[in-house]
């Protein structure tokens, strides 16, 4: 016999495989407890199975019976339907004559209602009319205002829905006698209407003066007339959208047929009250453009007064406030662009609305407004094209009187008219326009100022640069235009003379009166600027330091530099004349046969510049004194060993005694240049010592020359060659052969290039 399974698994071994031995019978108690606690685990599994068997069909039982019970409603809930089906039958065949006597009645009891009306309109006019002129004795406070509005709103749709009823009867015969019947009611409309539009545009006065109670009227009867215009609107989509079924079941019904849009007008009150005021502001501004913002101050006022005390007098849906804001804010706009794309627009109008915009964001946003909820951006964004149309403007009238006065310095300068210069205080000759030019300057350096903006200065001052030196360009091309006709002087040319050589000195003058800080770096404190210190403490305030050490300063040096380059070219030029009247032909007289050891040419030409300096050292500059000295002995240098190769029949022998007489003639310009001590050591005497060199290549053997010229180049550079060539070619023994040597010594020789020396200027 196998093992017993005690149902969980475990097997129960046999009594005979326990109990082998007589010793085992001493197990049979311990056995028996353990074969009762498996018994024990077994039965209460078997009890715990039953018992969940027995709720599962419990379950299952009461799930049948709530199955019958919704079984037996269902066929309950289809005989209902069942009933009603049959119903429904027998009531539409009765439907059309049941919908026919239910029209009449409503017809019948609206033509009883019309018939009463009819009666009773001309009085309940009057009535409404009284109501509005009593109302008249007190427009701040219009006690009558709701009453009047109600009685008028019936009225109005009584009215509408009698003429609507005769146009949709196509009957005309009566439509004539209502409208002579109705006619009454236009005037009381008018003079209402006229009240609500005086209260409307009278909002902000009202709130000040604390009337709150008409303001809490009025939109009370707004509010309702938007009501019945959004029923109108509504009916309107209704019958749109469903034609057929409106036609069908419209009836004869008093109520509004027309939107009245008193909202709207409304809105357009606020609009024009607005624009009342902006049109007030208009010509305010366009006489004192300066003081916008204080013209622009009831426009904020207006707004602080919706914002404190309008907000709690509307429904909340209207966003008074809201409202306000939005129509203040686009006719703020259309206002300041109006001024903007107006042709008429002056400087400082543009320049009074571009600083506004920042102020006007800024007041706002203390009214709660952020920029951000203020569209469209109320200048459009155009600040900039603005600022550059204002900096447009001022370089444009800059450039205008530019041009204006150098037409009228030229047309002085070609025709030489009296008193056409100046002399100022030191008796230096001045010309006329130099002071108005650089006081124009300044006054629009301060316009632009005005800006507040350092683009637009640093614009403006750029361009003044720009002008400055096209008039120093303008001017040396007068000059130079002027001087050259002396190439060929005719009598008429050679009587001018002096007044050109008078104005070349005025421009010399005025050149270094602009950069003549002298005095004040001598540390006098009462000295008189340069004009263009004076130009450049102007403006430095006014733009960055950035465009004062990027731009400005290089631009101030070019400038400085190029006043003393004019005046100096001017003082060249001066000089150049001399040369051209007043030594034709003694120039011509050097170095030749006959004619050069015979005269005294030199010492005609040193008197010619005492002269010349007698007359002008008064009327020039100190500073161009000096320069003019100079370039005297530069020119008479450059003329003078010119002339060696220029004049025809220069020749020189070794039995003539050339070497003293060119030791004569320097000896005679020493003579008058030393009267300038300062100027004649440092400028004038070095430049002499080609003409030691120019008789070293004349006087020296041909083996010795090539050395000479060596000599010559390493001190002048810019030594031309074919000058050389020319004036070794004078001599009388000169062949093919000293010049090749001096050719391939000049291939041979290299010397460090360096500044200009006056042989370069010798040709």
């Amino acid at each position: 016999m196998g093992d017993v399974g005690t149902g969980d698994g475990t097997l129960v071994p046999r009594i005979a495989d326990l109990l082998r031995t007589p010793e085992d019978l001493e197990k049979i108690p311990a056995l028996k407890l353990e074969f009762s606690r498996k018994k024990g685990d077994i039965d209460a599994r078997l009890r715990e199975g039953l018992r969940e068997h027995l709720e599962s069909t419990q379950s299952g039982m009461s799930t049948l019976a709530e199955g019958q019970k919704l079984v037996g409603q269902i066929k309950d809930e289809m005989k209902s339907i069942a009933d009603l089906c049959e119903q429904a039958q027998a009531i539409r065949q009765d439907f059309p004559q049941i919908d026919y006597l239910a029209r009449v009645h409503r017809n019948f009891e609206a033509t009883k209602a019309m018939q009463s009306g009819l009666a009773t309109f001309n009085d309940d006019v009057a009535e409404v009319e009284r109501l509005l002129v009593e109302d008249e004795k007190d427009l701040e406070n219009q006690p009558g205002l709701l009453e009047a509005h109600m009685k008028l709103t019936r009225l109005r749709d009584f009215r509408d829905e009698a003429m609507y009823q005769i146009n949709r009867a196509k009957d005309t015969s009566l439509q004539q006698t209502l409208e002579e019947w109705f006619q009454g009611l236009e005037p009381v409309i008018d003079l209402f209407d006229e009240h609500v539009g005086q209260t409307c545009m009278n909002l902000i006065n009202l709130v000040q003066a604390g009337n709150p109670g008409v303001i809490v009227r009025l939109a009370i009867v707004i509010a309702a007339e938007e009501k019945n215009d959004e029923r109108v609107r509504a009916l309107k989509d209704a019958r749109k959208d469903h034609q057929d079924l409106a036609d069908k079941f419209t009836s004869f019904t008093i109520s509004p047929k027309m939107e009245r849009g008193y909202k709207e007008k409304f809105l357009s009150c606020i609009e024009a009250y607005c624009k009342a005021q902006f049109e007030q502001t208009r010509d305010k501004f366009m006489e004192e453009p300066s003081k916008l913002e204080k013209q622009l101050k009831w426009f904020f006022n207006d707004l602080f007064v919706c914002q404190q005390g309008m907000q709690n007098l509307f429904p909340k849906k209207w966003k008074i406030y809201k409202t306000y804001v939005d129509i203040y804010h686009r006719l703020m706009h259309d206002f300041l662009i109006s001024f903007v794309d107006s042709e008429d627009l002056r400087p400082p109008n543009m320049l009074a609305i571009v600083h506004y915009v920042e102020e006007y964001y800024k007041k706002m946003k203390k009214l709660g407004i952020p920029p951000a909820d203020l569209t469209p951006h109320v200048l459009d964004s155009r600040e900039g094209d603005l600022v550059r149309e204002w900096r447009n403007l001022i370089t444009t009238t800059l450039s205008e009187w530019m041009d204006r006065m150098y037409n009228t310095d030229k047309n002085s300068f070609l025709s030489r008219a009296d008193n056409a210069l100046d002399q100022d205080a030191n008796g230096h000759f001045r010309t006329k326009t130099l002071g108005d030019m650089w006081r124009m300057l300044r006054e629009q350096t301060m316009s632009a100022g005005d800006s507040e903006r350092e683009d637009v200065v640093e614009g403006v001052v750029s361009a003044m640069f720009t002008a400055l030196k096209t008039r120093q360009q303008q001017w040396e091309k007068l000059v130079d235009d002027e001087v050259i006709k002396f190439r060929n002087p005719t009598p008429e040319l050679s009587d001018g003379l002096q007044l050109l050589q008078d104005w070349l000195v005025a421009i010399a003058n005025d050149q270094i009166s602009c950069i003549d800080d002298a005095d004040a770096d001598a540390g006098d404190p009462g000295a008189q600027l340069g004009f263009v210190t004076r130009f450049k403490n102007d403006f430095t305030p006014l733009v960055s330091s950035k465009f004062m050490t990027s731009v400005a300063a290089a631009e101030l040096d070019s400038l400085r530099d190029g006043y003393v380059d004019l005046a100096t070219h001017c003082i060249h030029r001066f000089v150049s004349l001399i040369f051209l009247v007043d030594f034709r032909a003694t120039m011509a007289d050097f170095f030749v046969a006959g004619k050069w050891y015979e005269q005294m040419a030199m010492k005609r030409i040193c008197s010619t510049f005492e002269d010349y300096m007698g007359d002008y050292s008064a009327a020039l500059h100190p500073t161009l004194v000096d320069i003019l000295v100079e370039e005297m002995s530069d020119a008479l240098v450059v003329q003078y060993l010119g002339s060696i190769r220029r004049n025809k029949g220069v020749k020189f022998r070794r039995q003539d005694a050339f070497a003293p007489k060119f030791r004569d003639d320097v000896v005679a310009a020493f003579d008058f240049f030393a009267r300038y001590p300062d100027t004649f050591e440092v400028a004038v005497k070095p430049k002499w010592k080609p003409v030691d060199f120019t008789v070293r290549l004349l006087e020296a053997d041909k083996a010795s020359v090539p050395a000479v010229y060596e000599q010559f180049k390493s001190e002048f550079w810019d030594l031309q060659l074919s000058w050389v060539e020319a004036v070794l070619k004078t001599r009388d023994e000169w062949d093919r052969a000293m010049i090749s040597a001096v050719k391939a010594k000049a291939a041979a020789v290299y010397v460090e290039r360096g500044m200009e020396t006056i042989m370069g200027k010798v040709k």
